[in-house]
């Protein structure tokens, strides 16, 4: 099952009193893709819309109004279930109950009572929103019908401190939210608690492991950082080597040279704590930087002298 699916099951049982029905059923209707004075079209592939439509219908308009029901199979498990009202009475039915211009339709908060606008919000998610697994990507959108609507949604939105993109997308006009804590409050307030938790947890476990990711990366990297340096060290000391120079350095880079080359994996942290007189890793690469200096200019000789 789909994490968008679990949001519209979750906020489907929150549709409890008559109150919150009228008011899911209206954002349905409002922003499905279809309604014109002579049709009106809710389609949906999710179960829970199947389930949910007829329960709105009769609690809203009882027996007068009873919309065509057909189920279309898409290939697979997957169908498109269709609820369709062509019946001109019907249609006029629904706009006087609702107050709704099929040639301008628009938000009439004073549809909207008894605190009923989180109801209406998730009609409108059922009607034409979807929301991405979080596992994947921090994604939710509402496929509006028009520029009108997807104005209104932003306001709406707007007002619990929800912001979002909008653009054009096949003649809809899509309004995306992709910030995650904004998600999470839309989902809250639709009624889907339990599914903002769970996009909490989705959220703790990947920057658990990104972190996890950063430390193994700075673990391979410091590696390869030391085992270049300690490979570049090794090539000076030999080349002072073949050169007959080692008897020429001082004691202490002396004994650093001999170190290096009896312990090629070593940091330089762990070859101070070995010489004589411990010193930090700065003293020691200060000491190899020396030691750099002087098989270089043994490079410059050897170069001169050919």
């Amino acid at each position: 099952m789909s994490f968008s699916n679990d949001v519209r099951e979750e906020i489907a049982r929150s549709i409890t009193d008559r109150d919150r029905q009228f008011a899911c059923l209206y954002g349905v209707l409002l922003y499905c893709r279809t309604f014109t004075e002579k049709q009106i079209v809710l389609q949906s592939e999710s179960p829970v819309f199947a389930r949910l439509m007829p329960t709105l219908f009769h609690s809203v308009f009882r027996t007068v109004l009873q919309p065509d029901v057909r189920t279309v199979a898409r290939g697979g498990a997957q169908s498109m279930v269709s609820f369709t009202i062509t019946e001109p009475r019907q249609i006029a039915k629904i706009c006087e109950t609702y107050h709704i211009h099929p040639e301008k339709r628009e938000i009439r908060l004073s549809n909207l009572v008894n605190n009923s606008l989180s109801a209406f919000l998730a009609g409108v998610f059922f009607g034409c929103g979807s929301v991405m697994d979080p596992n994947k990507e921090y994604h939710l959108e509402f496929n509006t019908p028009s520029e009108l609507l997807c104005t209104d949604l932003q306001k709406l939105l707007g007002s619990i401190g929800v912001s979002g993109g909008r653009i054009l997308r096949k003649q809809m006009y899509v309004l995306y939210i992709k910030d995650s804590e904004h998600i999470e409050d839309t989902l809250t307030y639709m009624g889907a608690q339990q599914c903002t938790i769970e996009l909490m947890n989705i959220k703790i476990r990947k920057d658990m492991r990104n972190k996890a990711n950063r430390v193994r990366n700075c673990d391979e990297a410091n590696i390869n950082k030391v085992v270049s340096a300690a490979m570049r060290q090794t090539e000076d000391i030999r080349w002072i080597v073949k050169c007959g120079q080692m008897d020429t350095l001082s004691p202490e880079l002396r004994e650093l040279a001999e170190l290096r080359l009896e312990n090629p994996e070593l940091s330089l942290k762990e070859l101070g704590e070995l010489l004589s007189v411990p010193i930090g890793r700065s003293g020691v690469n200060h000491r190899f930087q020396k030691i750099a200096a002087i098989a270089e200019e043994l490079r410059s000789r050897a170069v001169h002298t050919k």
